[in-house]
């Protein structure tokens, strides 16, 4: 059976898509007749309640959008007051309908009377099939919601599960929401949730989901808050609910720092603490130790716990749900551990705690910890404990943090160094310990918090050597996270300072503020740099330092137009890259390689830095990688695998509080749909680049989405408005635009301009293109250029150049870029009245876009065909025209049978954004379900 659409589902119960189809379809069958049951089983919080009033607003058409109603609803929740009460949830949820017993069999009326009114019934099964048969004469098709219902009374639940498992051919749905397990609160009689019921476990939110409801929640929240929330949540929507209400307006901000546990007084703090209340003090105690360290291994709980103690103190917790063994395959070695069984716990388990407790915890942990790489856990259980003089831990705990190289596990080492700091009293080594905390925590994705160390600095009187750290990170925050402008002042400042004390370390950061001009399209500022850079070169300075020099004068000489002089010191980056072992030095070498033309070797070594960074923890510097593969990925044509990159790149980015990055990859993601055709995703995008190109000064970012949208003009066939876009970057002198774009969408420009009769300012932009492109191999460069040049010659020279044009692409790597000559090379064969030769070029171009879902070059090379004498049809159902080129692919995803996940998957797109999609499609093609669609698509 088809899925429901996804314009019925609840917007606000993010990643409970299946459950939702679910519940959903179960109701379209007890409409027809034939309804059934399920249990939703999770952890307190986890939605089923949400997912219930989903099924009760849709039934009983009272809110949720699409609800059609007709539906009896009843419902009922379980108390623990009641549950010792029998037949008390058979009262609560039958009493709306009681005035239909009469309808019943005499025996099962009165039985079921009795059990209401008297709560007694005598045994056997003329209750169970009474409550049946009153569900299935209640007047119409019933649906029937049971929360909480490990806690209902076990006769009122054995009837309910009795009629469960008999609802095929009866109009009757009936739904569960039970605990899994984690309370203990089944009755002990492990009925609340039987295995022949149809049974949903509602897991933690993945992180997607979880980043989506928190910014429905609190809109505007800032990237580090959400990261806090997210962490102390655990994936728990109500946690997470509870913890963006207690949000004050500083906290949302980012002014002041998140909240470290859930609510006190909040309905999870209430549950667990008393569940807590309810197990033995030492049961308590060990608690308190794994809520002190969540990588705690069993060996060493069990070697802090008396001799022997540890698994019978440990039972009790067990038993009630509240932690479970995890790892190991039941012995006390390696991975072997115990863990809460509802995350959220743990900081409730923690904060709840006397200090006199969590200090004596800490110290018990500090003295088990005793091997080399447990380090730093040994330092922060120590400074927790006070366990010393607090100069003494504060170094300690500094010289764990700075030998740690794992980017992961407890504790983060930003908080280490920041613990460090708190613990000093002397004014310079404080400062030094914030610089690395506030380095850390930018490093982990978090650049409110990074910035919130430094500004902590700010009261304090700090040498020199801390203040160029402090610059280094402020400029690398605003680089990635602030205004670029500002970025390359602080690092040129950094840069400055540093060069008596570490000339390898001032000329990186100097690349970096190279980098800030790049991204503010300041082309004139990069140039100064690299001239300033190369008066400090030294003969003996060590390959990395060389290296560094060499790429710095490289580039500059490329975004100086001087190609040809670029061309050694990029060679010698290439050479001296296999000596130097270093993330950065893969990505240099990257970039020379795509300044020289080599775009395959530039992917290659931009992958080898990314599954560097990845295996290095350095997740945060995978953004800026990927944004110079995608550059090599262009000139290759490869658009499926620069939508994958951007995808990805855009996420991390976000994720790690990198908008500046974020801008770049919504710039690609905007062109990518420009070559698809699909006008509003591609707006969507290009609007949003821009926007933070705005706000950021990241020109590159800006530029791309105003080339996409030139793009996507030219493929519309409005050749005045892309060359009227791109008109403000062509200027030869760098002033205006930014240069690499510029150059790279010249052959876009030239197109445009040649089809408005601006043939001189296409001749100044070829010219800039030709320059670089005559200084490299690429036959894939070289072909785009030769195909600008037949565009610009006389009738008599174009099919020349058009053929030379075609034969470079075949010797390269981009078929859309083929397709495209193709289209340009069968027009002018048309206009010049040779039909037969054009129609040969434009049935292969047609081809291509078909293949590559390029739906308005698709048209255009159909236009021309049928311009050439050649009757050409659509492939697509006439009634799915007007559907953008991206809704039509969905349209036809779907129509396979796919789910709205499945679909994201394939598209490199969010679950969300296909629900939109989908709405707009049923709207456009004026249909209400799924099974139309199919019907429409075939």
């Amino acid at each position: 059976m088809p899925s429901p659409s996804a314009a019925t589902r609840s917007p606000a119960l993010h990643g409970r898509d299946t459950e939702q189809d679910a519940l959903l379809r179960l109701l379209d069958a007890a409409r027809r007749g034939s309804g059934g049951a399920a249990i939703l089983r999770g952890a307190r919080g986890t939605g089923k309640t949400a997912l219930l009033d989903l099924a009760a607003a849709h039934a009983g058409g009272t809110g949720g959008p699409g609800g059609t109603g007709g539906f009896v609803v009843l419902r009922v929740r379980g108390t623990e007051a009641e549950s010792h009460l029998p037949y008390a949830g058979l009262h609560g949820l039958l009493r709306p309908v009681a005035d239909r017993l009469p309808a019943l069999p005499p025996a099962q009326a009165e039985a079921l009377t009795r059990a209401l009114e008297l709560g007694a019934a005598d045994g056997g099964l003329t209750l169970p099939a009474a409550v049946l048969n009153l569900l299935a004469a209640a007047g119409g098709p019933v649906l029937a919601c049971v929360d909480d219902v490990h806690h209902l009374d076990a006769p009122s639940r054995a009837a309910l599960f009795f009629a469960a498992r008999r609802l095929a051919g009866e109009p009757v749905v009936l739904l569960f929401g039970a605990d899994d397990g984690g309370d203990g609160g089944d009755g002990g009689d492990g009925a609340a949730a039987p295995d022949d019921i149809p049974a949903f476990e509602l897991g933690a939110l993945d992180e997607k989901a979880a980043r989506r409801l928190a910014d429905d929640l609190v809109p505007g929240l800032a990237d580090d808050v959400r990261a806090s929330l997210l962490e102390i949540a655990c994936g728990n929507p109500l946690a997470l609910g509870e913890l963006a209400g207690s949000l004050s307006p500083e906290q949302i901000s980012g002014a002041a720092a998140p909240p470290g546990t859930l609510p006190r007084g909040g309905r999870l703090w209430r549950a667990y603490t008393d569940r807590l209340a309810r197990l033995p003090g030492e049961t308590a105690d060990m608690l308190l130790l794994l809520a002190a360290d969540p990588d705690l291994e069993a060996v060493t709980l069990a070697d802090a716990a008396e001799p022997g103690c540890a698994p019978a103190a440990l039972e009790p917790a067990e038993r009630a749900g509240v932690i479970v063994h995890v790892g190991g395959g039941g012995g006390a070695g390696a991975g072997d551990r115990y863990d809460f069984r509802e995350p959220a716990m743990r900081t409730v388990v923690y904060a709840g705690a006397s200090l006199a407790r969590r200090r004596t915890a800490h110290r018990l942990l500090a003295g088990m910890l005793c091997h080399d790489h447990q380090r730093l856990r040994r330092a922060w259980h120590r400074a927790a404990a006070m366990d010393g003089p607090a100069e003494s831990l504060a170094d300690e705990l500094a010289a764990a943090a700075a030998a740690a190289t794992s980017p992961g596990g407890h504790p983060a080492a930003f908080l280490a160094f920041e613990r460090a700091a708190e613990l000093t009293e002397h004014g310079d080594v404080k400062a030094a310990r914030l610089a690395a905390a506030a380095n850390r925590a930018w490093h982990a994705g978090l650049p409110r918090r990074a910035r919130s160390l430094l500004t902590r600095l700010q009261s304090l009187t700090i040498s020199e050597e801390v203040r160029s750290q402090a610059e280094l990170i402020r400029g690398s925050l605003e680089m990635r996270s602030g205004k670029t402008g500002s970025a390359g002042e602080d690092l040129l400042a950094a840069a400055e300072s540093l060069l008596d004390r570490d000339r390898g370390q001032a000329v990186r950061v100097l690349i970096r503020a190279g980098e800030a001009s790049y991204l503010a399209g300041d082309n004139l500022r990069y140039l100064d740099m690299a001239r300033w850079a190369a008066t400090l070169r030294r003969p003996d300075d060590p390959a990395a330092t060389q290296l560094m020099f060499e790429y710095l004068a490289g580039t500059a000489a490329t975004f100086d137009g001087r190609h040809r002089e670029a061309a050694d010191p990029l060679r010698r980056v290439l050479e001296l890259a296999p000596s130097v072992r270093t993330p950065s030095v893969l990505v240099w070498a990257g970039v020379a390689s795509l300044l020289l033309g080599d775009d395959a070797q530039a992917v290659r070594l931009c992958g080898r830095a990314v599954e560097t960074a990845r295996a290095r923890g350095a997740v945060s510097t995978v953004p800026q990688v990927l944004e110079f593969m995608i550059n090599a990925e262009l000139w290759m044509g490869r658009y499926a695998s620069i939508t994958a990159s951007a995808v990805e790149g855009l996420r991390l980015a976000q994720e790690r509080g990198r908008p500046n990055s974020a801008g770049q990859h919504l710039g690609w993601l905007a062109l990518t749909a420009a070559v698809e055709g699909d006008e509003e995703t591609c707006a969507i995008r290009a609007a949003s680049a821009i926007e933070l190109a705005g706000a950021h000064g990241v020109c590159v970012a800006g530029a791309l989405g105003t080339w996409a949208l030139a793009h996507l003009d030219l493929a519309a066939g409005r050749h005045a408005d892309a060359a009227k876009r791109l008109r403000a970057t062509t200027r030869a002198d760098g002033t205006s635009g930014h240069l690499v774009v510029r150059v790279m969408s010249t052959p876009l420009f030239v197109e445009a301009a040649a089809r408005t009769g601006d043939r001189e300012r296409a001749g100044e932009a070829l010219r800039v293109l030709d320059r670089w492109v005559g200084s490299t191999r690429s036959p894939d460069r070289r072909a785009l250029a030769t195909r600008c040049h037949a565009l610009l010659a006389a009738p008599g020279d174009a099919e020349e150049y058009f053929r030379a044009a075609l034969d470079l692409h075949h010797q390269g790597f981009s078929e859309f870029e083929t397709a495209r000559t193709q289209l340009l090379f069968g027009s002018a064969l048309r206009r010049n009245r040779r039909p037969g030769a054009a129609r040969e070029h434009l049935h292969s171009a047609l081809e291509t876009f078909e293949r590559s879902g390029a739906r308005l070059w698709a048209e255009q090379a159909r236009a021309e065909l049928r311009g050439a004498g050649e009757a050409v049809r659509s492939h697509r159902p006439k009634a799915t025209e007007k559907l953008t080129a991206q809704q039509y692919q969905i349209a036809r995803i779907v129509a396979d049978g796919a789910t709205n996940r499945e679909v994201a998957a394939r598209l490199f797109l969010s679950p969300r954004t296909v629900e939109h999609h989908l709405r707009n499609i049923f709207a456009k093609l004026d249909i209400r379900s799924r099974v139309e669609l199919v019907r429409l698509m075939s």
